[in-house]
């Protein structure tokens, strides 16, 4: 009995948390075998949350571009781009 509602219990978060996804961004996700194009694509990802003000350097624009990331994309003018 406690095992049944403990799947229960994964199944409803899982329901509940997938839920929140666009339909965008499931599309995203069945295109793509990782959540990250790379380690660098993760480290940009992680240290350019919502919210916060972006960090782009010359090496994350040439990254970007050479690995094919996906995802939301974080825009800045050319001026705020660091050159590293």
């Amino acid at each position: 009995m406690a095992g049944r509602r403990g799947v229960i219990v994964l199944l409803g978060v899982g329901l509940l948390t997938g839920a929140c996804a666009s339909s965008q961004e499931w599309s995203d996700w069945r295109d793509h075998t990782s959540h990250f194009a790379s380690g660098q694509h993760g480290w940009f990802s992680m240290r350019n949350q919502a919210g916060k003000d972006a960090r782009v350097t010359r090496a994350d624009v040439d990254s970007a571009r050479s690995e094919g990331w996906w995802g939301r994309p974080v825009t800045v003018s050319s001026e705020q781009i660091l050159q590293n």
